[in-house]
């Protein structure tokens, strides 16, 4: 959450991916080619569709890697459902990886959930678990579940002499890669924040901004070096979003809704995003249930009482809280729109009013358009949890729209 520190990011060596898995990929479309167009017969690259989704990265993925010799990883993997009335949440294993060892939890309760994993039509190596929800969908929800399954794949796990290679095209997810024990890394294709894991694991921590395809490879070595524990928390875990969708520049009013996973044990979440979003008109929601938390004051911060408290690490709780933010560093300046804020947390996406362009961020983030409306999702990928935001924007001369 908002309040624990996010750890140090370390960028690592940058290496080009090999000569012959680029010329493999040369021709391919989908998940195997790094451009997520794909590419024409004479190898030109196919345009992507314009961004349309105001998130990325809604699920994690941790894999760890098993030991030599097994071309085994252990996938741990928070996916969403999004559907009203939903009563399922369906995960394809991929194509080539070898799925066992399957467990579905409940994230709310974590209790187990009933599921199948069965072969999906006619191909052998197609197969899909079918999780069945605690709940179906409700309106102003999100279904989740937790998945633990094991993958056996030659292709992406292979040893080279002694040395670990794990290469695999990850999509629009953060992530995380955990090394076998006694292995350290040689190299790594991605810049990602590197910690070691409370059993003495080195682990690789990042996220793709775009949300699209990401080719990782990975190099590692055996080692007699020991590594303890260190502090560093996975910066990518945190799923927390916030989406300051504008009104009207000259009332300085922002319509803020946020949405997080709380997995600190106790029977109230601490609502601790309240500190720096005053907000009017405070709704606070469990968007697994989509039932309304009543918010109270404890202390200097809010809280608010769980129906089921978290007692093990399998649990969480799925907040949104919405309001209206009246602040006076959103607001017309020589003609310019101009939103600037300090904002917190992973994601964060700037909605701009109807009729304005985007002129200018002072942060890295990508545009789109969502419903006729400009926006500028940002992910903060800095250890440091907050940032200050600066977007400009000019109106479309004789706009009708207000």
């Amino acid at each position: 959450m908002t309040g624990v520190p996010r750890g140090v990011a370390i960028a690592l060596l940058l290496i080009a991916i090999p000569a012959g898995t680029a010329a493999q990929q040369r021709g391919q479309r989908g998940g195997n080619n790094p451009f997520p167009g794909g590419t024409n017969p004479d190898g030109s690259l196919r345009p992507t569709p314009p961004l349309t989704r105001l998130f990325t990265q809604d699920a994690y993925t941790e894999y760890v890697i098993l030991a030599p010799g097994t071309e085994q990883f252990r996938i741990r993997f928070w996916p969403e459902e999004t559907r009203p009335g939903a009563t399922e949440l369906v995960n394809a294993t991929r194509g080539g990886s070898e799925g066992s060892d399957i467990e579905v939890y409940d994230p709310r309760t974590g209790k187990p959930l009933k599921f199948t994993y069965q072969q999906q039509g006619d191909d052998p190596e197609n197969h899909a678990i079918r999780a069945i929800l605690p709940i179906p969908v409700p309106e102003g929800g999100i279904g989740r579940v937790l998945i633990y399954k094991t993958y056996k794949d030659p292709r992406t796990y292979m040893m080279r002499g002694d040395d670990i290679v794990w290469v695999r095209s990850l999509s629009g997810y953060r992530l995380g890669v955990v090394l076998p024990k006694g292995f350290a890394f040689l190299s790594s294709n991605v810049a990602a924040q590197l910690t070691t894991t409370a059993d003495g694991l080195l682990k690789l921590a990042f996220a793709n901004p775009s949300g699209q395809s990401n080719p990782v490879t990975i190099h590692a070595r055996k080692t007699t070096a020991d590594f303890p524990p260190l502090p560093y928390t996975d910066m990518f875990f945190e799923d927390i979003k916030t989406l300051y969708d504008l009104g009207a520049p000259e009332t300085h009013d922002i319509q803020v809704e946020q949405s997080y996973s709380d997995f600190r044990k106790g029977d109230k979440a601490r609502l601790d995003s309240l500190a720096y979003l005053p907000l009017q008109d405070l709704k606070v929601i469990d968007l697994d249930t989509a039932k309304a938390f009543i918010p109270v004051k404890e202390g200097k911060m809010m809280v608010a009482k769980l129906d089921v408290p978290i007692v093990d690490d399998k649990q969480s709780v799925h907040i949104k809280i919405a309001g209206t933010l009246k602040d006076s560093g959103y607001k017309v300046q020589n003609g310019d729109l101009v939103f600037d804020r300090a904002l917190h947390g992973l994601r964060n996406t700037v909605l701009l009013p109807a009729g304005w362009e985007v002129a200018a961020v002072s942060q890295s983030g990508t545009v789109g358009m969502y419903q006729g409306r400009a926006f500028v999702a940002l992910i903060n990928l800095n250890a440091e949890n907050n940032y200050r935001v600066t977007v400009h924007a000019r109106k479309r001369t004789g706009d009708t729209n207000k």
